[in-house]
């Protein structure tokens, strides 16, 4: 029993340290986010995650919030925070200045606590100047059985970066990510920049290295698989759901009152 209890007020101290730690960031809220356009470079505002970098969304994007924050309810507006960041990542060049994160939490009339929980949460957000483009290679375990190790060693060497890495021409940042959901297409990866996220699939190590040599010479890249498998097609072809399918639906999402 005495072992509980101090496990447990051991718990409770490093969930207070946490809560502490990411209250700390508050004032820093309050002082970041003059309504200014994007100014400082990218790599200078590192060491401070962007406090000093100031950000505003651009009018053509406060035009796209206007159309994301229409598809829920007005008293759901927090449901936005995920397309938003997302679309404040893409605007400050692939990553998250905590002056855009404050400029979401005022937009969507929540704490900015909780849109720092969201986006220290998902790999998606990257919280520090990267590559122009981000490869996420997936190392979930189709992935893996299928030669993932390969395909990360492959994108590090061409790259010229380790895992987790920007390369010296500011091009690259690789990273192992968890699984992209393309299973069938092992190994994969995705390759984010600010203006897309396509996935290639059915890499190997040569093929990988294409890629990356495609991207660096500014190449149309060819999305999807890297063989001449159409699609996520089986080796029988397709099999099932040879009719017209019906496409998805939404219900009405305007709140009541």
């Amino acid at each position: 029993m005495a072992v509980a209890r101090s496990v447990a007020a051991r718990a409770v101290g490093l969930l207070s340290a946490s809560h502490r730690h990411m209250t700390a960031l508050a004032p820093a809220a309050a002082a970041a986010g003059t309504p200014t356009a994007l100014g400082a470079p990218r790599r200078a505002a590192a060491a401070t995650g962007g406090r000093g970098t100031p950000f505003d969304f651009t009018d053509e994007n406060y035009d796209k919030i206007d159309v994301l924050l229409a598809r829920y309810p007005s008293n759901y507006r927090a449901s936005g925070v995920i397309p938003l960041l997302d679309l404040a990542q893409r605007q400050a060049g692939g990553w998250l200045p905590l002056s855009a994160m404050n400029k979401v939490a005022k937009i969507l009339g929540m704490s900015p606590v909780k849109v720092y929980e969201v986006a220290t949460f998902y790999t998606m957000f990257v919280r520090e100047p990267i590559g122009t483009y981000h490869i996420q290679v997936c190392g979930t375990t189709p992935c893996m059985l299928r030669g993932a190790r390969d395909i990360v060693a492959a994108a590090t060497e061409e790259a010229g970066c380790v895992v987790g890495g920007t390369s010296a021409d500011g091009l690259f940042h690789v990273t192992e990510v968890e699984c992209l959901g393309a299973c069938v297409n092992a190994p994969m990866a995705q390759i984010s920049s600010t203006t897309a996220d396509p996935y290639v699939e059915d890499l190997t190590p040569a093929s990988m290295k294409e890629v990356i040599r495609t991207l660096r010479a500014g190449k149309e890249l060819r999305v999807g698989p890297q063989t001449d498998r159409p699609g996520c097609a089986g080796p029988k072809g397709k099999t099932s759901l040879l009719g017209d399918v019906a496409g998805p639906y939404c219900r009405e999402l305007k709140a009541d009152g």
